[in-house]
Protein backbone atom coordinates (compact mmCIF):
# COMPACT_ATOMS: atom_id res chain seq x y z
CA UNK A 1 0.00 0.00 0.00
CA UNK A 2 1.40 3.37 -1.12
CA UNK A 3 1.83 5.46 2.71
CA UNK A 4 3.85 8.16 0.69
CA UNK A 5 2.13 11.74 1.62
CA UNK A 6 -0.30 12.50 -1.23
CA UNK A 7 -3.25 15.40 -1.83
CA UNK A 8 -6.55 15.56 -3.62
CA UNK A 9 -7.12 17.59 -6.59
CA UNK A 10 -8.75 18.74 -9.40
CA UNK A 11 -6.81 18.03 -13.17
CA UNK A 12 -7.32 21.49 -15.20
CA UNK A 13 -6.48 20.19 -18.47
CA UNK A 14 -2.79 20.38 -20.36
CA UNK A 15 -0.01 23.23 -20.96
CA UNK A 16 3.86 23.33 -21.99
CA UNK A 17 6.72 24.72 -20.20
CA UNK A 18 10.38 25.38 -21.92
CA UNK A 19 13.42 23.79 -19.64
CA UNK A 20 16.95 26.03 -19.59
CA UNK A 21 18.09 24.46 -22.92
CA UNK A 22 15.26 24.48 -25.02
CA UNK A 23 13.16 21.30 -24.38
CA UNK A 24 9.64 21.95 -24.41
CA UNK A 25 7.96 19.82 -21.82
CA UNK A 26 4.39 18.54 -22.23
CA UNK A 27 2.38 18.75 -18.39
CA UNK A 28 -0.71 18.39 -17.04
CA UNK A 29 -1.95 21.08 -14.50
CA UNK A 30 -3.67 19.66 -11.23
CA UNK A 31 -5.08 22.49 -8.68
CA UNK A 32 -5.61 21.21 -4.94
CA UNK A 33 -6.03 23.25 -1.92
CA UNK A 34 -6.47 20.16 0.21
CA UNK A 35 -7.88 20.35 4.75
CA UNK A 36 -6.76 18.31 7.47
CA UNK A 37 -10.39 16.89 8.23
CA UNK A 38 -9.69 14.35 10.35
CA UNK A 39 -6.97 12.16 11.56
CA UNK A 40 -6.76 8.35 12.20
CA UNK A 41 -4.01 7.16 14.68
CA UNK A 42 -2.52 3.49 15.48
CA UNK A 43 -3.57 3.60 19.29
CA UNK A 44 -7.01 4.36 18.11
CA UNK A 45 -8.06 3.16 15.23
CA UNK A 46 -5.06 0.52 14.47
CA UNK A 47 -3.22 2.65 11.62
CA UNK A 48 -2.05 6.59 10.84
CA UNK A 49 -3.90 8.74 8.34
CA UNK A 50 -4.87 11.76 7.37
CA UNK A 51 -8.41 12.60 5.80
CA UNK A 52 -8.19 15.47 3.72
CA UNK A 53 -11.15 17.32 2.08
CA UNK A 54 -11.29 19.83 -0.98
CA UNK A 55 -14.22 22.20 -2.35
CA UNK A 56 -16.80 23.79 0.16
CA UNK A 57 -20.21 22.72 0.14
CA UNK A 58 -23.58 23.95 0.86
CA UNK A 59 -25.32 22.86 4.27
CA UNK A 60 -28.26 21.89 1.95
CA UNK A 61 -26.17 19.47 -0.42
CA UNK A 62 -24.61 17.86 3.06
CA UNK A 63 -26.18 14.51 4.66
CA UNK A 64 -26.96 14.66 8.64
CA UNK A 65 -24.41 12.11 9.50
CA UNK A 66 -21.55 14.10 7.22
CA UNK A 67 -22.73 17.16 8.67
CA UNK A 68 -22.06 16.03 12.07
CA UNK A 69 -18.92 14.76 11.25
CA UNK A 70 -17.53 18.03 10.19
CA UNK A 71 -19.43 20.12 12.99
CA UNK A 72 -17.34 17.46 15.41
CA UNK A 73 -14.25 18.20 13.71
CA UNK A 74 -14.79 22.40 13.86
CA UNK A 75 -14.61 22.49 9.86
CA UNK A 76 -16.96 23.57 7.32
CA UNK A 77 -18.45 20.72 5.58
CA UNK A 78 -16.25 19.82 2.41
CA UNK A 79 -17.83 18.51 -1.29
CA UNK A 80 -14.76 15.16 -1.27
CA UNK A 81 -13.03 13.91 1.45
CA UNK A 82 -10.36 11.08 1.04
CA UNK A 83 -8.49 9.19 3.81
CA UNK A 84 -4.61 8.85 2.87
CA UNK A 85 -2.51 6.84 4.70
CA UNK A 86 0.77 8.13 6.13
CA UNK A 87 3.84 7.65 8.47
CA UNK A 88 2.98 8.66 11.94
CA UNK A 89 5.76 11.76 12.29
CA UNK A 90 3.69 13.02 9.02
CA UNK A 91 0.20 13.03 10.33
CA UNK A 92 2.08 14.92 13.49
CA UNK A 93 2.98 17.51 11.67
CA UNK A 94 -0.60 18.77 10.72
CA UNK A 95 -3.75 19.31 12.56
CA UNK A 96 -7.63 19.22 12.01
CA UNK A 97 -8.44 22.40 10.67
CA UNK A 98 -5.68 23.42 8.96
CA UNK A 99 -4.58 23.69 5.30
CA UNK A 100 -2.29 22.12 3.40
CA UNK A 101 0.20 23.92 0.61
CA UNK A 102 1.69 21.80 -2.17
CA UNK A 103 5.41 22.87 -1.23
CA UNK A 104 4.82 20.89 2.14
CA UNK A 105 4.13 17.73 0.49
CA UNK A 106 5.95 17.83 -3.27
CA UNK A 107 8.98 19.72 -4.85
CA UNK A 108 10.19 19.77 -8.27
CA UNK A 109 11.88 16.86 -9.78
CA UNK A 110 10.25 14.67 -7.03
CA UNK A 111 8.46 11.12 -8.96
CA UNK A 112 4.74 10.73 -8.35
CA UNK A 113 1.39 8.17 -8.74
CA UNK A 114 -1.45 10.05 -9.94
CA UNK A 115 -4.41 8.19 -10.27
CA UNK A 116 -7.85 9.08 -11.48
CA UNK A 117 -10.80 7.99 -13.44
CA UNK A 118 -10.34 7.71 -17.21
CA UNK A 119 -12.67 9.28 -19.52
CA UNK A 120 -16.12 7.61 -20.49
CA UNK A 121 -16.78 6.16 -24.23
CA UNK A 122 -19.56 4.15 -23.53
CA UNK A 123 -20.05 1.26 -24.99
CA UNK A 124 -17.55 0.53 -27.89
CA UNK A 125 -16.43 -1.86 -30.37
CA UNK A 126 -13.35 -3.89 -30.40
CA UNK A 127 -11.01 -1.91 -32.68
CA UNK A 128 -11.76 1.44 -31.09
CA UNK A 129 -11.96 -0.70 -27.32
CA UNK A 130 -8.90 -3.02 -28.33
CA UNK A 131 -7.20 -1.17 -31.22
CA UNK A 132 -7.98 -4.22 -33.69
CA UNK A 133 -7.47 -4.24 -37.04
CA UNK A 134 -10.56 -5.19 -38.63
CA UNK A 135 -11.97 -7.76 -41.34
CA UNK A 136 -10.53 -7.42 -45.07
CA UNK A 137 -12.26 -5.23 -47.07
CA UNK A 138 -11.85 -7.26 -50.42
CA UNK A 139 -12.54 -10.89 -52.00
CA UNK A 140 -16.09 -10.88 -51.51
CA UNK A 141 -16.10 -9.60 -47.94
CA UNK A 142 -18.88 -7.31 -47.11
CA UNK A 143 -20.75 -6.19 -44.09
CA UNK A 144 -17.90 -6.91 -41.93
CA UNK A 145 -15.41 -4.73 -41.93
CA UNK A 146 -15.06 -3.66 -37.87
CA UNK A 147 -16.39 -7.04 -36.73
CA UNK A 148 -13.98 -9.20 -34.27
CA UNK A 149 -13.73 -12.47 -36.22
CA UNK A 150 -13.85 -15.50 -34.62
CA UNK A 151 -14.86 -15.46 -31.11
CA UNK A 152 -15.37 -19.46 -29.76
CA UNK A 153 -13.88 -22.86 -30.85
CA UNK A 154 -15.64 -25.59 -32.32
CA UNK A 155 -16.06 -28.91 -30.34
CA UNK A 156 -13.75 -28.17 -27.49
CA UNK A 157 -14.30 -27.04 -24.88
CA UNK A 158 -17.48 -25.61 -27.43
CA UNK A 159 -17.88 -22.05 -25.68
CA UNK A 160 -16.44 -18.80 -25.51
CA UNK A 161 -13.55 -18.32 -22.96
CA UNK A 162 -13.89 -16.27 -20.20
CA UNK A 163 -11.68 -12.94 -21.03
CA UNK A 164 -12.30 -12.72 -24.72
CA UNK A 165 -11.86 -9.22 -26.13
CA UNK A 166 -14.80 -8.47 -27.30
CA UNK A 167 -17.31 -4.88 -27.57
CA UNK A 168 -18.37 -3.20 -24.21
CA UNK A 169 -18.04 -0.74 -21.76
CA UNK A 170 -14.68 1.72 -22.15
CA UNK A 171 -13.34 4.20 -20.04
CA UNK A 172 -15.10 5.45 -16.64
CA UNK A 173 -12.39 3.26 -14.83
CA UNK A 174 -10.17 3.73 -12.27
CA UNK A 175 -6.67 3.63 -13.39
CA UNK A 176 -3.05 5.10 -12.18
CA UNK A 177 0.08 6.33 -14.00
CA UNK A 178 2.72 5.41 -12.56
CA UNK A 179 6.57 7.15 -12.02
CA UNK A 180 5.67 10.85 -13.38
CA UNK A 181 8.23 13.94 -12.49
CA UNK A 182 6.63 16.60 -10.76
CA UNK A 183 8.12 19.63 -13.09
CA UNK A 184 7.30 22.42 -10.85
CA UNK A 185 5.02 23.30 -7.66
CA UNK A 186 3.15 26.52 -7.54
CA UNK A 187 1.86 26.87 -3.58
CA UNK A 188 0.66 30.50 -4.20
CA UNK A 189 -1.48 29.37 -7.01
CA UNK A 190 -2.29 25.66 -5.82
CA UNK A 191 -1.14 24.34 -8.72
CA UNK A 192 1.01 21.28 -9.53
CA UNK A 193 2.80 20.87 -13.32
CA UNK A 194 3.08 17.21 -13.68
CA UNK A 195 4.95 15.94 -16.34
CA UNK A 196 2.56 13.74 -19.61
CA UNK A 197 -0.91 13.42 -19.21
CA UNK A 198 -2.97 11.59 -16.60
CA UNK A 199 -5.86 9.69 -16.30
CA UNK A 200 -9.50 11.62 -16.51
CA UNK A 201 -11.30 14.87 -18.03
CA UNK A 202 -11.23 18.36 -17.42
CA UNK A 203 -12.13 19.01 -13.84
CA UNK A 204 -11.74 15.34 -12.83
CA UNK A 205 -10.96 14.21 -9.59
CA UNK A 206 -7.37 13.17 -9.28
CA UNK A 207 -5.08 11.65 -6.27
CA UNK A 208 -1.41 12.78 -6.59
CA UNK A 209 0.72 10.98 -4.10
CA UNK A 210 4.72 10.01 -3.94
CA UNK A 211 5.84 7.31 -6.81
CA UNK A 212 6.15 4.01 -5.09
CA UNK A 213 9.06 2.86 -7.52
CA UNK A 214 10.91 5.78 -7.72
CA UNK A 215 11.25 8.72 -5.00
CA UNK A 216 13.77 11.11 -6.04
CA UNK A 217 14.84 13.32 -9.39
CA UNK A 218 16.81 11.21 -12.44
CA UNK A 219 16.40 13.44 -15.08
Amino acid sequence: MNQHPGVLGRKLGMTQIFEEDGTVVPCTVVQSSPMVVGKRTKDKDGYDALLLGIEPAKAKHTSKPVAGFFKKAGVDPLRVVREFRCPADFAAKFEVGQKLTLDQIFEAGQFVDVQGVSRGRGFTGVMRRHNFKGAVSSHGAHEYKRHGGSIGTNMTPGRVLPGKKMPGQHGNKTCSVLSQRVVKVLPEDNILLIRGGVPGARNGLVVVRGATRRASAAS
